[in-house]
């Protein structure tokens, strides 16, 4: 079990009498300075990596006072620092080694999850990109971007200019009609990538309303780690849609 580097948590939390607890334990402890902290975030960080519960022979989880205190820590670098995720994970890690490293320079609020790892994109989202690049990125025709916008499956902002992520939706798109399938194929996934963004703004609406501002802040963070996970869902039921 890694121990819990001290550096950069501003102090911690622990479990009582260092008994070992149950991943609702651990919610209740953290609750108090992490407010929109939920099950499914600790078992998002342990999949990334951050903490390695114990199990049960039943295959429940279990968490160490380290555990806790090392939750915290990843938490509050996310929060205070805008840290991505795999910053934290190999600065905790290396000072779980001993080594004594200066605190990572901070990063921007979009960086507080590096969920976006998986959705993908290096540079910011706010980056805009004009039809004529969008047309060169991606080598699509004049036709077939008109046709693509027909079907809403790409969409110009009010300037006219394309967000970052329409390159990558154009090169999906020009990659799926290789194999036969037309835009109008394609409007059920347009659908229901829109409904999924529902429910996901149903999430993160309340930390956007919530006072603090550190909380309101964290609502973009919290919206691109459940991107991630709906991406990672539809991927898994996709395969297993196949197999039967």
């Amino acid at each position: 079990m890694r121990q819990t580097p001290a550096g950069g948590a501003d102090g911690g939390t622990a479990t009582a009498d260092g008994q070992l607890v149950s991943i609702g334990t651990v919610l209740t402890l953290l609750r108090d300075e992490f407010p929109e902290v939920t099950v499914s975030k600790i078992r998002f960080l342990e999949a990334e990596g951050l903490v390695e519960p114990q199990r049960t022979p039943s295959g429940y989880r279990k968490f160490s006072q380290e555990d806790v205190e090392r939750l915290g820590c990843v938490l509050r670098l996310q929060r205070d620092h805008y840290l991505p995720l795999r910053v934290i994970r190999e600065y905790l890690d290396a000072l779980a080694r001993g080594e004594q490293l200066p605190l990572p320079a901070p990063g921007q609020p979009r960086d507080l999850l590096d969920g976006a790892a998986e959705l993908d994109a290096e540079g910011p989202t706010a980056v805009q990109v004009g039809r004529e690049e969008l047309l060169g990125a991606t080598g699509v025709t004049e036709r077939e971007l008109d046709e693509w916008e027909s079907y809403g499956l790409i969409e110009p902002n009010s300037g006219g200019g394309y967000d970052v992520e329409a390159v990558t939706v154009a090169k999906l798109v020009a990659d799926l009609g290789r194999f036969g399938l037309e835009p109008r194929h394609l409007r059920a996934m347009k659908a229901a990538a829109v409904r999924e963004a529902g429910l996901v703004e149903q999430v993160v609406a309340p930390l956007r309303r919530h006072r603090n501002p550190q909380t309101r802040a964290h609502a973009e963070a919290t919206a691109r780690e459940l991107a991630a996970l709906s991406v990672r869902l539809h991927a898994a039921l996709v395969a297993a849609a196949l197999r039967a």
